[in-house]
């Protein structure tokens, strides 16, 4: 049992144990985000045996990570290495003995049946709603099981996704939220709440791989400052007539879908324009009001400018449609969209 000494406290375990471990050993992880949540998520699976991570993300290490994103340290910063090429770099050094493989790349629906298919479970890092909606039509169309989390503030929550079995992430959340969402650069996170969020995930991420049943039935919700938890059964939470697990719709997977959005670079202008197919009309004043926490914010009635950093500078309009000035670069102007705007 030489191999698997390593493992040994985790094998003492009764919900583990030799067999569980070899299935540990033989598991295939994607996990979508290397930032707060992935970076708990890797390091846990990692240290546990799951033989092979695939790490999939589009951003580069930055001194303001450091806070709670627990794999990159301040030589990563200076040398704005990607977050899954640092994060490997860590991981390759706490247990050799398994596989990551790093994937620069910004998961969308050109990449995500590719990226996410084949593997025995996908965990959720992200920190945006669309990509959510991604990763869940893919799971549900090749039938992966897929762990759910967020966090933000000092509240997260998470649950286990099931096709087939439990209600899918569509089924619980309808609807793709409208307007400017709260994102960890708007209002904060705390990292002990990153560390909680992301280790349960990693713990029902590892029951899935054993084949436990013991994975929760519940949407967990907990809030680390006011000391509040939350249980909300959602197994008798299956819509019947949900688009994506009953009707096999996959709209996040459809280029024609009006959930989509439409990244465009206007030609000669260092512009992207970032334009919902499903449009909306926006509380301004509201959007404001949360935009001005992160830089200045400048408008009228039909139109914000918002200035979160040197040189960039992003225009919200009315009905949702958003022009980023200052790059022509579709994924840095996407990384925006997601930290400022949201979904």
């Amino acid at each position: 049992m030489s191999d698997l000494e390593r493992y040994s406290r985790q094998i003492l375990f009764q919900g583990i144990g030799e067999v569980g471990q070899r299935k540990l050993l033989k598991g295939r992880v994607a996990i979508v985000g290397a930032g707060a949540l992935g970076t708990v998520i890797a390091n846990h699976l990692v240290r546990s045996g799951v033989g092979y991570i695939r790490l999939i993300d589009r951003d580069l290490v930055e001194l303001s990570n450091l806070q709670r994103q627990t794999l990159f340290d301040e030589e990563d910063a200076k040398l704005n290495l990607p977050k899954a090429v640092a994060a490997k770099k860590r991981l390759s050094k706490t247990n050799s003995t398994v596989t990551v493989e790093a994937v620069i790349a910004d998961l969308n629906l050109e990449n995500a049946e590719d990226l996410l298919k084949g593997f025995d479970a996908i965990v959720d890092g992200t920190d945006n709603f669309m990509t959510r909606f991604l990763i869940n039509d893919v799971a549900v169309k090749f039938g992966i099981p897929w762990v759910h989390g967020a966090a933000v503030s000092s509240r997260g929550m998470f649950a286990v996704i099931k096709p087939g079995i439990t209600p899918c992430y569509r089924c619980l959340f309808p609807h793709v939220p409208s307007g400017t969402g709260e994102t960890c650069d708007t209002v904060g996170v705390l990292s002990p709440l990153t560390d909680i969020i992301g280790s349960f995930q990693a713990m029902e991420t590892m029951k899935l791989l054993v084949g436990s049943t013991k994975t929760t039935p519940n949407l967990e919700q907990i809030d680390i400052w006011d000391h509040t938890s939350m249980q909300m059964d959602i197994s008798k939470g299956r819509n019947p007539n949900c688009p994506a697990c009953v009707n096999h719709q996959f709209d996040f997977l459809d280029r024609s879908s009006e959930h989509q959005v439409v990244y465009s670079t206007l030609c000669g202008r260092d512009t992207v324009q970032i334009n919902p197919r499903n449009k909306r009309e926006l509380d301004l004043k509201r959007a404001a009001e949360h935009l001005k926490k992160s830089g200045s914010v400048s408008g009228n009635e039909f139109l914000l400018r918002f200035s979160p950093e040197e040189g960039i500078s992003i225009v919200v309009f009315k009905d949702a449609r958003v022009l980023i000035h200052g790059t022509n670069d579709i994924v840095k102007a996407k990384l925006l969209y997601s930290k400022y705007i949201g979904s």
